[in-house]
């Protein structure tokens, strides 16, 4: 007598901006991330915790993105971990995806639902809101990166809605409780001050990379409290610093900063875009 096992199939958050925010053809795709990598001179000597990258359109920030996750070349991770703000959708916490996948051209990104059912269970903060994920870029920017420089990792995907100072504690403390035993990278998106002209966005957003050149995420939170436009992911920024300083980061590099102005001509109304690293550094060679 023949049995069947029902498999239930997995979810597949499929790609929302290919196509437009960055190339929908995985050659060309696969071709540009490899360029920008590719251009990056400074290598950080050490262990790697993780990383604050930029989510604008591929070729505005990409070039600034390339310098954190070149840092990455020949590491390997049990989890990525990736936190990024709610452009779309308002609510209270953050939210996950906890099992399937994240579809980019380059193929499908596998979700560790062990690690999201974990921190579930850490914070009731973290629930799954599918909507909160359907149309935000924030992650999706920092996928193709991540499938050239550390193919076959699961990743953590996380979107944080309201930016409220309870929230980002409490993911900072579950992250840092929830990841002790695993060999994790946390990646936080974020872009910088939006719309000033270039020297006026320049001033706003010197003090978030001080504040992380000196791996102060309570100076980044005092300043986005103060004014929140220096960031739009600055809760992520800041819940991923404490987490990594309680999994053992030392110390924090800014390897690039520059504005969307760098790209199209027009300094009038920029975007900011920085990339850092978070880890024990010897130092920049």
């Amino acid at each position: 007598m023949l049995t069947f096992t029902f498999v239930r199939p997995q979810p597949i958050r499929r790609a929302a901006v290919a196509g437009s925010w960055y190339p929908g053809r995985p050659e060309t795709l696969a071709r540009e991330i490899d360029a920008y990598i590719a251009r990056v001179v400074d290598i950080v000597d050490g262990d790697v915790v993780g990383v604050i990258a930029p989510h604008a359109g591929l070729v505005y920030s990409g070039p600034v993105a390339a310098h954190a996750y070149r840092q990455l070349a020949g590491r390997t991770y049990d989890v990525i971990v990736l936190v990024g703000p709610s452009h779309y959708v308002g609510f209270e916490g953050v939210s996950v995806v906890p099992r399937g996948t994240f579809e980019t051209p380059l193929g499908d990104v596998a979700i560790s639902a062990d690690d999201a059912d974990a921190l579930m269970a850490a914070s009731p903060l973290v629930r799954d809101l599918p909507s909160a994920h359907v149309r935000e870029h924030s992650l999706e920017m920092q996928l193709p990166f991540l499938q050239r420089v550390l193919p076959g990792t699961p990743i953590l995907p996380l979107v944080m809605g309201h930016q409220t100072r309870s929230t980002i504690q409490a993911l900072g403390d579950a992250l840092a409780d929830v990841l002790a035993s695993r060999r994790a990278l946390l990646v936080a998106s974020s872009d910088l001050s939006h719309y000033h002209d270039a020297q006026h966005a320049a001033r706003l957003d010197q003090v978030v990379v001080d504040a992380v050149a000196r791996f102060d995420p309570e100076a980044v939170e005092r300043a986005l409290t103060k004014f929140p436009d220096h960031a739009c992911g600055g809760g992520p920024i800041v819940s991923l610093m404490r987490a990594a300083r309680d999994l053992g980061a030392a110390d924090a590099r800014v390897m690039c900063y520059a504005d969307s102005g760098d790209v199209s001509g027009d300094k009038g109304a920029v975007v900011g875009y920085m990339a850092a690293v978070l880890g024990t550094f010897a130092a920049v060679r």
